[in-house]
Formats: structure tokens, C-alpha cells, sequence
């Protein structure tokens, strides 16, 4: 099978396991999550995260992004620009403003000016211990860690519910690897 067909089936299958895994921890996962904090040893120059608003059954980043904000981070969020691109992110601070992006996911206004963040909590289907996700097909994380990670050092941090966890992420040449996985039972650096 090619690899394009092996991941459809793993996202079909993926897309099950977050839905259970949602019924399972969906109302508290998110405060565990921002109780918990970010904790990772890589030195950072800057302290910009980017975070994400929920879709459909994903894990919500928004308590975590609350409290980073008032630890002094510059929280963002990312915009699609369009098929084939990377990710650019603009600024936005928990609570404010947003305005209807691709599948209707909020996203900060075009006013907002763009930044690159230093630190990413990146969505997904599914993951496993080496840090692979899978994602939804686009390639748009992978495209913008890569371009991310040829200018200077960043973390990802994958960020999921812990049901989500399978053996092994199908992979190609192209997929980036998390350096972090994040879930409500816990955070680990990844193989």
C-alpha cells in the first residue's frame, strides 16, 4: 500500500480513538493541562507559543495559553494561508478577538502583526513515542517546522489526550518530529 493510503487508514482510525479519548477526559483535560505548565530543559532566547483553538474533539490549549500569558509569554495563534504553505502566526492574547478562518477554526485578525514563536503546541490524530504525529493531510505543521528549524532553535511540544497514544505513526521522509509530547497524564521528551 502507498503511503498516502496507509495514513488515511491510520487517520480514520485515529479520528475514533481522539473521540473516545475526548468522552473519556475531554471536560477536565484542558485544566490539567494548564495546571501542569510547560516544563522543558532547551534554553530559549525568546518566549513566543504558539497555541490552537480546538477542532472538533481536539484537546483545548486555551487554560494552558491563559496561563502562560500571565507567566509573560506572547502567545499566538496560527493562520492558514492557503494549500501548499506554512503556518504564519499572529499575535494574540487569550480572550481576545478572533475571526473565522479555514474550517471555521478562529484565528487572530489581519491586523495583528506576525511573529515566529519559539515554542509550538501542535494538534493531532495521533502519536507515538518517537515523537511522529499524524495530522490531517496538509502538511501545514510540517512544512512550517521545517522552515521554522532551518532559522533558528525551536520546540514542539505534540498536544493530545493520552487515549490518542498508538504503536507506531506511519511516516514519510517530509514528517517532523515533535520534541515533546504533552497529554493529561503526563509530559515527555520524545526518542
Amino acid at each position: 500500500m502507498e503511503l498516502a493510503e496507509v495514513k488515511r487508514h491510520a487517520r480514520n482510525a485515529a479520528t475514533i480513538l481522539r473521540g473516545a479519548a475526548h468522552l473519556a477526559s475531554g471536560e477536565s483535560a484542558a485544566g490539567i493541562l494548564a495546571a501542569r505548565g510547560l516544563s522543558f530543559d532547551q534554553p530559549l532566547a525568546q518566549r513566543t507559543i504558539s497555541g490552537f483553538h480546538p477542532y472538533k474533539d481536539e484537546i483545548s490549549t486555551l487554560p494552558l495559553l491563559e496561563r502562560l500569558d500571565a507567566e509573560g509569554w506572547r502567545t499566538v495563534l496560527p493562520v492558514v494561508l492557503g494549500p501548499s504553505q506554512p503556518l504564519v502566526f499572529r499575535i494574540w492574547k487569550p480572550g481576545s478577538a478572533t475571526v473565522p478562518g479555514i474550517w471555521n477554526i478562529p484565528m487572530p485578525p489581519e491586523e495583528n502583526a506576525t511573529v515566529e514563536p519559539d515554542v509550538l503546541l501542535v494538534p493531532l490524530l495521533a502519536f507515538d513515542r518517537q515523537g511522529y504525529r499524524l495530522g490531517y493531510g496538509g502538511g501545514f505543521y510540517d512544512r512550517t517546522l521545517t522552515m521554522l528549524r532551518a532559522k533558528k532553535p525551536v520546540v514542539a511540544i505534540g498536544v493530545a489526550f493520552a487515549g490518542q497514544e498508538i504503536p507506531e505513526v506511519p511516516r514519510g521522509s517530509f514528517d517532523q518530529p515533535m520534541d515533546w509530547i504533552m497529554t493529561e497524564r503526563g509530559t515527555f521528551r520524545c526518542a
